[in-house]
């Protein structure tokens, strides 16, 4: 992995590089002169030691180089820390959405997708927010780190330059499935990224509800297969007999339309009786919700 992969990385790369060196060669000074001294003054050599009054060069020399050491160091952290807080006006926003286990991306002519796709060479600007806790998106190869705090907008900004898929983890602790909350960047030529931006998705109500269940992150949580995760699967789950917990007490329901909506508009309300009350209310609107019902009805 090289600091080429995008401009962000190389300046914070080249700033780490200074700093590090800078810090081994304060290292084997510091280390040489102690050894030296310890050798040159010790007693086997000075039986009766001379009273040393001070020197003011050398007294200047190690306040003045460690204060112009540390200036330097700020400068640089700085004009690096500027450099990646501030977007150029052209970048292409996208609004990153984080929420128990997942990251929603959304472009500017709405298209959604639960993988961020950026074009080659273009800069791009994240726009953070949180649907629940705090969490934060980090890219490791882009050197890249934000948090997303819920009711608030955070951003920060990169460049790629190299096409190819990079990780995306959240590192801060969001509850149960935060190791599971991960993503990637897809790095996309400009006539790729175009086509993929401009096309039209008009796929069957199943695949579009499957397709949403993804990007709004229910799939981070249950499976479609029948395996159990942090919560009940979505294989057979409409018409089936469940014991839900309601107010502290215990009762058997049969999954329909109407609990459906209720579990998602008002999560922990009926609670699947075995599984954690943790699911957070998911930013969907009622077509979206309409489309989540028809493919949870097929899932058979």
């Amino acid at each position: 992995m090289t600091s080429a992969i995008s401009n962000t990385a190389a300046k914070v790369d080249s700033a780490f590089l200074f700093i590090v060196c800078s810090s081994v060669v304060l290292l084997v000074l510091v280390t040489f002169f102690m050894v030296f001294f310890v050798i040159r003054y010790s007693r086997k050599r000075n039986p009766h030691p001379d009273q040393i009054e001070g020197n003011v060069f050398l007294e200047i020399i190690w306040t003045v180089v460690p204060t112009v050491l540390v200036l330097v160091m700020f400068y640089v952290g700085w004009s690096d820390f500027s450099y990646i807080r501030n977007a150029p006006d052209d970048a292409m926003p996208v609004q990153v959405t984080g929420m128990m286990w997942a990251w929603q991306f959304e472009y500017k002519n709405g298209k959604q997708s639960d993988v961020l796709k950026v074009p080659l060479g273009k800069p791009v600007k994240l726009i953070l927010t949180s649907a629940d806790v705090i969490h934060s998106l980090y890219i490791p190869a882009f050197r890249i780190k934000e948090d997303a705090v819920p009711g608030l907008k955070t951003h920060l900004w990169f460049k790629a330059n190299e096409l190819g898929s990079y990780d995306i983890f959240c590192t801060e602790y969001c509850g149960t499935g935060h190791s599971h909350m991960r993503s990637k960047v897809v790095v996309m030529a400009d006539n790729e990224f175009d086509k993929w931006y401009e096309s039209a998705e008009a796929p069957g109500e199943k695949d579009k509800g499957l397709k949403l269940m993804q990007v709004k992150g229910c799939l981070g949580c249950h499976t479609t297969d029948g395996t159990k995760k942090i919560g009940p699967t979505f294989k057979g789950i409409f018409g089936r007999k469940d014991t839900v917990v309601t107010d502290g007490k215990e009762h058997v329901i049969i999954v329909d339309d109407a609990f459906l909506r209720k579990a998602v508009l008002q999560p922990g309300a009926d609670l699947v009786k075995g599984y954690p009350k943790i699911m957070p209310k998911l930013p969907v609107t009622p077509e979206e919700l309409d489309s989540i019902i028809a493919a949870l009805k097929e899932l058979k």
